[in-house]
């Protein structure tokens, strides 16, 4: 099994081993975050199961939730994925250089004086605002630029996308044909609540004005939207967080593979004396002599403070030496304090590793101790830890080529923009 580091990592004369890899990262940083790109895979080929006969696409912004941009569009596209979401311009340049020939679209909309650089990486922006629309065209014209675009409509989340009263104004352009838009689509409110009553009312709404946007591929349906049966999938479906392990139907178990572990070292092991306090303001005191395992990861790195124990709260849970031990006292900025005196003395020593995620702590368990979602904990994530990747190299079927959109435009006269040259742009 290859597995490819942190960048920032000296490269070595051959693969590394899993073990050889976080060995050599732990040289620099205090902990390794492993990625499994095979279970970010296998949880996409899932939900593209679930979602038949719609288009399985791929939302890898926020730096792939975390996971990173890169390996995950590359692991995603061999596995068959051909088209990706993005937040903004920053993000699909990252993900247009590993991905170079699949559909790229930007969540973010688009900017005035921005066109050139959608045209330099062929993406597409998501349009959710007449002005944006209008901006867009203007550019087109001006350039000669034959690029296509998405629009969104607003169905009740009231935050990005044209109402439906806009939607309905446009149309026109769309039985003029040569529009230039490839996609319209909307975003469920809450899909994760199965018998929430808004689910029926947006899905009418958008069913409604989707079938006016003739020969336009629909998307309505998130990760969890995916679960809420078939009459939510339409043409394509763009799961996000459940690539990444965090369960799409939280009212049920969870169908998605774990991606992520998280391991730290301890950098330091001391008794306190009954009595005694723990951490920044005393909040947390030995009812007993206690044996502490100081771990070198803290709030800095994601591990959000609201993980902390006190003497009325019980704190979330590490593994060290294969068994759960709690938090003990507040977590600092690059420090947390766990209580191991349950495990036999010789069990733990300087500079072993321990378990924040993984080994049976979950994203959305460590998400309940935060006090947020599982969204929040892989996003947060922090840089000051090494990225280890493993696995990865699934090859899209050879029976399932690429194709076209069905409303995909003619090719422009000449040809699209390679990622980082200058675009095919009349002066």
């Amino acid at each position: 099994m290859n597995v490819a580091s942190d960048p920032k990592i000296a490269p070595q004369s051959g693969p590394l081993s899993a073990e050889d890899n976080q060995a050599e990262a732990l040289a620099a940083h205090g902990g390794v975050l492993t990625v499994d790109l095979d279970a970010i895979v296998a949880n996409w080929r899932k939900l593209e199961k679930n979602a038949v006969p719609a288009e399985c696409a791929a939302v890898i912004k926020a730096n792939a939730y975390g996971c990173g941009t890169e390996p995950v569009a590359r692991a995603l596209n061999k596995a068959g994925c051909k088209t990706f979401f993005v937040a903004n311009l920053d993000e699909a340049r990252a993900a247009r250089s590993a991905v170079p020939d699949a559909a790229l679209y930007v969540l973010g909309g688009y900017f005035q004086n921005t066109g050139e650089h959608y045209a330099r990486i062929n993406c597409r922006p998501v349009i959710g605002d007449l002005n944006e629309l209008a901006e867009w065209d203007v550019f087109c014209r001006r350039t000669g630029w034959s690029g296509s675009t998405a629009i969104q409509i607003d169905t009740g989340m009231n935050r990005l996308g044209l109402t439906l009263q806009e939607a309905q104004a446009i149309i026109p352009r769309i039985n003029a044909g040569d529009h230039g838009i490839t996609l319209v689509m909307s975003h469920l409110v809450s899909a994760e609540q199965l018998n929430s009553p808004i689910n029926a009312r947006q899905l009418g709404l958008f069913r409604s004005i989707a079938s006016e946007f003739t020969g336009v591929p629909a998307s309505l349906a998130n990760s969890s939207g995916i679960f809420l049966g078939g009459t939510f999938l339409f043409d394509l479906v763009r799961p996000g967080a459940a690539l990444y392990g965090v369960n799409p139907t939280p009212e049920a178990d969870n169908p998605m593979q774990p991606v992520v572990d998280l391991n730290a070292r301890i950098v330091k092991i001391r008794n306190v004396e009954r009595g005694e306090t723990v951490g920044y303001g005393g909040t947390w005191t030995a009812r007993r002599p206690t044996r502490l395992a100081i771990i070198a990861v803290g709030y800095a790195d994601g591990y959000f403070r609201a993980a902390s124990a006190n003497d009325g709260t019980r704190g979330a849970e590490v593994v060290v030496a294969g068994k759960r031990c709690p938090v003990a006292g507040r977590v600092s900025m690059d420090l947390i304090a766990i209580d191991i005196t349950d495990l036999p003395a010789n069990a733990v020593r300087r500079g072993q590793m321990a378990t924040l995620l993984g080994e049976g702590i979950t994203v959305d368990e460590l998400a309940h101790h935060f006090g947020t979602i599982g969204y929040e904990v892989l996003t947060s994530l922090g840089a000051r830890y090494a990225r280890v990747y493993k696995g990865g190299n699934a090859e899209a079927p050879a029976e399932q080529p690429a194709a076209a959109s069905p409303a995909e435009r003619p090719a422009p006269t000449t040809p699209p923009a390679q990622p980082g040259s200058p675009p095919p742009l009349p002066t």
